[in-house]
């Protein structure tokens, strides 16, 4: 068994997502976005808005500003002409896929067959004929938020207030289990409000026929996982698309034995790791991108402190006089390295980039990560349609990223 260094196993890490390719130099295009999930192979939804909604970041931070509604018409809308490219579903918790791997789901979709969660199956206790009555009415009139499904029900009904969570009422439980079992799917967002529809009338009629037998599927779910990659440990390529070990260790000795994976050792890392064959590493990595919590570079912890060194623990749900670094942080990748973070909130009506805290990563406080990280911002709020950058006074990088912002603002 070979070994890789530390760093040539971060590079190629870095190029499977995306990082070794130069930005584009002409205005993006539903292709140039394309080619980010062909990359990461999924790209996960989140309902926080502080900056950007979690699917649209990843994009941006590899090919720079490019028009949203590219994203939200491969995933949300559809013609003869331009076809639906992305598909919601359960992958790496919510995410799109490609349409064409929904069926790699079914699987997944016949364990939720009794109910996702507990919820779901105390709900369907009490209301058996629920399913049923909001499959007839989407059949009926179509794609439908779950508000208007009631309304067709005439079922408005107070939602339960003893939880602090979401306080689904049961009408938006029932489609949210239909759409798990994939009775449903997402036709469109508003607002970024699901519009549920019959998942025939969401999915191609080729896709929808496709049945992949669970052990095809998972084998194929690892390949694209370690393809989004490049190298990891079984407990990398697991949680990619949250599987588990008992699915996990067969596909990739699988893979192993058709060659499409190397096991290898990487130096610094406690377990075995697995090489796809096609990944390339590059002898370096240059550029800068400010990376979402949620992006698929960064979205298992664990993976991040391994490669990185860069313990990062996402604080939304922790109270704010507890959080070390803040509501919503942001990864700064500079030249193959995870240097900085800034807690950042984009504050629409008054045309601001907040950036309440900011902080360098041990070693890396240079006034060239300090300049670099500015230009990423002013980049950013450019994109987000904001004129100003500013920073605020928590953290240890604030003082010299203010310094620096002021800098480019003069200069």
């Amino acid at each position: 068994m070979r070994t890789m260094t530390a760093a040539a196993a971060r590079r190629t890490a870095l190029a499977a997502q995306g990082f070794a390719t130069p930005r584009p130099q002409a205005e993006p295009t539903r292709r140039t976005v394309a080619r980010v999930w062909e990359k990461t192979q999924l790209l996960q939804l989140d309902s926080v808005s502080a900056v950007v909604r979690a699917h649209y970041a990843p994009v941006f931070s590899r090919i720079g500003a490019y028009d949203r509604a590219l994203l939200d018409e491969a995933a949300w809308s559809h013609s003869v002409r331009r076809p639906r490219k992305l598909v919601e579903y359960w992958a790496h918790e919510a995410a799109v896929v490609p349409v064409e791997d929904w069926p790699l789901m079914r699987w997944r979709m016949g364990q939720f067959r009794n109910g996702r969660w507990g919820g779901a199956r105390q709900v369907l206790e009490r209301s058996p004929h629920l399913p049923k009555d909001v499959l007839e009415v989407i059949r009926e009139f179509g794609a439908c938020t779950a508000g208007e499904v009631e309304k067709h029900l005439e079922l408005d009904r107070p939602r339960s207030k003893d939880h602090w969570g979401w306080n689904y009422s049961d009408t938006k439980v029932v489609c949210e289990q239909l759409f798990a079992i994939g009775e449903l799917s997402v036709d469109k967002r508003v607002g970024f409000q699901r519009h549920y529809d019959l998942t025939e009338r969401v999915l191609p009629p080729q896709v929808l026929a496709r049945r992949v037998e669970e052990g095809e599927a998972v084998r194929e779910l690892v390949r694209r996982s370690a393809t989004a990659l490049g190298v990891g440990t079984e407990a990398d390529l697991r949680d990619y698309y949250r599987l588990h070990r008992r699915q996990t260790e067969p596909a990739i000795a699988d893979l192993v034995d058709a060659g499409e994976l190397e096991p290898v050792l990487v130096d610094g890392w406690d377990k075995p790791a697995y090489l796809h064959t096609a990944a390339r590493t590059p002898r370096r990595i240059t550029g800068a991108a400010l990376l979402c919590p949620f992006d698929p570079l960064i979205f298992f912890r664990p993976r991040a402190e391994r490669i990185f060194d860069f313990h990062f623990r996402i604080e939304i749900y922790t109270p704010e006089h507890k959080r070390v670094h803040g509501y919503y942080v942001f990864a700064f990748l500079l030249d193959g390295e995870l240097v900085a973070r800034v807690d950042l909130r984009a504050e629409r009506a008054s045309g601001r980039l907040l950036v309440p805290g900011a902080f360098a990563e041990s070693g890396w406080d240079s006034p060239y990560v300090a300049a670099e990280l500015a230009r990423a911002l002013r980049e950013m709020a450019d994109w987000l349609e904001l004129d100003v950058v500013e920073v605020g006074k928590r953290g240890d990088f604030a003082g010299p990223l203010r310094n620096a912002v002021r800098g480019r603002a003069r200069g």
